[in-house]
């Protein structure tokens, strides 16, 4: 007689759904507080004013960052990716999509299902190196808000200091993963296994270090600056105080609770950036829903050209899409 009890959800299945009830429910409350707090109409008629020839500047400026966002994986992953630039750029837009419109950072997940998908890259190799781009993607927000914003809060020498410090880091742990790598390198067991996996995922040499770093710092220079400028174009305030506006909601996105489409906490990052310079913050949210709405109109736009792109199998066994 099988006594086995039936199967229960699994914790995960109820985590990620618990992360999808909390995302809608902060993006209908935000929606709410906006009609009530300004009113959608009202927060919208700036868009009826907007110079074409900005617009049409500024999305083709963010779909460039796209394409060097795409370059970084292309050029990381250049052996398994050779000759197959479109498809990496299909593979990013659609990453970017998920991770954009979905909660809670799920959209990251699509990254390795996408890698092993049109390259056959497993798991082990593609996480380890998304969280190096994460890494870099942090590290590069953090100093160049340092470096446009940080006079205005702190005595000049110590932003140079603080820089130059924080500048050293991301070396300093190439330099000590490699050596350690080496000496586990004839260690047995599984677990031994798996992390030489993971740590051979990350870069091996300088060159390969200085390239995902180099691309890094573009595209975020690129993407930081035209989000900065769109904030001009919807509030009446400098440049630096923008540029901090737009770095504020963007590091939103890993806080462990935001909304679907990162609605609500994305705009309370811009604000927390803008207020600070005398923004008021009816404005300050005034902007920094209409930077959010460009931002996501161009994701949703790029997303679904993706599909548009030359579609090339990697290897025999790949999986249509």
């Amino acid at each position: 007689m099988n006594t086995q009890t039936p199967p229960q959800p699994s914790v995960i299945n109820k985590k990620a759904l618990l992360k999808y009830a909390v995302g809608t429910l902060i993006f209908l409350a935000f929606a709410v507080f906006i009609e009530k707090f300004i009113g959608w109409s009202e927060l919208l008629s700036p868009w009826k004013d907007l110079d074409t020839l900005h617009l049409v500047t500024a999305v083709t400026l963010i779909f460039i960052t796209y394409c060097l966002r795409a370059l970084r994986i292309y050029d990381f992953f250049r052996p398994e990716m050779n000759n197959h630039f479109t498809l990496c750029l299909r593979l990013s837009l659609q990453h970017n999509l998920l991770n954009n419109l979905l909660p809670m950072r799920t959209g990251e997940l699509s990254f390795p299902v996408l890698m092993s998908r049109y390259f056959s890259i497993t798991a082990v190799r593609s996480i380890p190196a998304l969280l190096w781009f994460r890494l870099l993607d942090l590290h590069t927000l953090l100093v160049l808000a340092l470096l446009v914003a940080g006079k205005d809060f702190l005595p000049l020498w110590s932003v140079y200091v603080i820089t130059v410090f924080w500048l050293m880091l991301p070396y300093l742990g190439f330099r000590l993963y490699r050596p350690w790598l080496k000496s586990i390198s004839h260690r047995q067991g599984k677990a031994w296994s798996i992390l030489r996996k993971l740590l051979e995922s990350l870069p091996q040499t300088s060159t390969n270090f200085w390239r995902s770093w180099m691309w890094t710092v573009f595209n975020w220079v690129l993407k930081l600056a035209v989000f900065a400028w769109v904030l001009t174009l919807f509030s009446e305030t400098s440049f630096a105080a923008a540029w901090l506006g737009a770095t504020a909601g963007d590091l939103t996105s890993v806080l462990p609770i935001h909304g679907i489409a990162g609605a609500g906490t994305f705009e309370a990052g811009v604000v927390a950036g803008l207020v600070p310079f005398g923004i008021s913050a009816a404005d300050a949210l005034t902007a920094a829903v209409n930077l959010h709405l460009f931002l996501l109109s161009c994701t949703i736009v790029s997303g679904l050209l993706s599909r548009a792109l030359p579609k090339k199998r990697h290897s025999a066994n790949l999986v249509e899409s």
